[in-house]
């Protein structure tokens, strides 16, 4: 196993360890300093260890090199002298600023600089596109081919094609059939650690549009990542409902970016499986702490959500694209559906507990 720390150079991480800044100006890092274990506060770079071990003794970025993979926690630190992590870095908690266009001005400011930094980068970039205003905002700013993947009557395709359109754009087609996710379903859950039905729905299509885009010569993929949960995008931010606990649509965003953690390692080990850099302009530590910033107004509301984001976008979008809400991937791409079809064909139907999961592990297995 390599003995590294990705994510960002050293010295901006002992500054981060000095300082206690949990948002340095980076895209996440996670490894090897100084003899230490170290993961970013919101775990963009995936960072194993093996279960009931010193974590120096036995660590990974990829969960296949070990025996019993669990997650080194976000935002801790743990060494030689005491191998259990502790947390070093939280999410900051600022007040919000009141000045609506100051906290407008600062978002886009942010996101232009993740994305220039990105952008000056030598490695060839393809946008992850689904037609909606996380991607078309990312695909619109790094001025990157486009690629879609789904199924031929997907929703994804068509709001893909519709918004290439209205931005003028070329666009690639990944048409899916059952037989892709047959062959790439085993390859996605050796790459996550994950077998259960959802993970591997969410990243299914990420490791099908890479895996194009690497076919066709490109080094990295750039995806809308992390939107959702940094402006809230989810209607349960909203409502309050039983899926958070939180009393004010504020602390339910803030759960939202808290999840991350869980959820970015899936991502990134599904889109580096294909040999591909992942790229997420709205994960950077700038856009992160400017959205933390934002006032109520500029979050989500029974209206509209992600508000703030899309007062950004309108000055670079068309403005259907600005404000269109779209499905979440696994269901926008179809891939939830021919999935679920593919489980019951097999003989695993739905009256069984988790029918879908059982069936990825028969794959796998086989």
């Amino acid at each position: 196993m390599t003995r590294s720390l990705r994510g960002t150079d050293p010295e901006t991480v002992r500054a981060a360890l000095d300082t206690g800044d949990p948002l340095p100006g980076t895209a996440g890092f996670a490894g090897e300093l100084d003899g230490e274990l170290v993961r970013d506060t919101l775990g963009r770079v995936p960072l194993f260890v093996e279960a009931d071990r010193d974590p120096t003794d036995a660590w990974a970025f990829d969960p296949a090199e070990l025996d019993d993979p669990v997650q080194f926690p976000a935002g801790a630190v743990a060494g030689p002298d005491d191998s259990t992590p502790e947390r070093r870095w939280t999410l900051p908690d600022p007040d919000p600023i009141t000045d609506r266009e100051r906290a407008l001005d600062e978002l886009e400011s942010a996101i232009l600089s993740a994305t220039d930094e990105f952008r000056t980068d030598t490695t060839s970039v393809a946008v992850a596109f689904s037609g909606g205003v996380d991607s078309a905002l990312v695909a619109e700013l790094l001025d990157a081919p486009l690629y879609v993947v789904g199924f031929p009557d997907s929703h994804d395709i068509a709001a893909a094609r519709s918004a290439a359109d209205a931005m003028d754009r070329d666009l690639t087609v990944v048409e899916l059939d059952p037989t892709d996710l047959e062959r790439a379903v085993p390859a996605v859950a050796r790459a996550t650690g994950r077998t259960n039905a959802m993970d591997i729905q969410i990243a299914l299509p990420l490791y099908l549009v890479g895996e194009r885009a690497a076919a066709d010569g490109f080094d990295a993929l750039a995806v809308g990542q992390g939107a959702d949960e940094l402006f809230g995008g989810y209607e349960k931010v909203v409502r309050l409902d039983h899926r958070v606990a939180a009393e004010t649509t504020r602390g339910a965003v803030r759960e939202q970016i808290r999840s991350l953690s869980d959820q970015l390692p899936r991502d990134v080990r599904a889109i580096e499986a294909t040999g591909l850099e992942p790229v997420a302009p709205v994960l950077h530590d700038d856009v992160v702490s400017a959205a933390l910033w934002l006032p109520d107004e500029l979050l989500a509301d029974e209206e509209t959500r992600k508000r703030g984001l899309r007062a950004v976008a309108a000055d670079y979008l068309p403005t259907e694209i600005a404000e269109r809400d779209k499905k979440a991937v696994q269901y926008g791409s179809l891939v939830a559906r021919e999935l679920d079809r593919l489980a019951r064909q097999a003989g695993y139907k739905r009256r069984m507990d988790d029918h879908v999961t059982r069936y990825v592990e028969s794959l796998l297995d086989g």
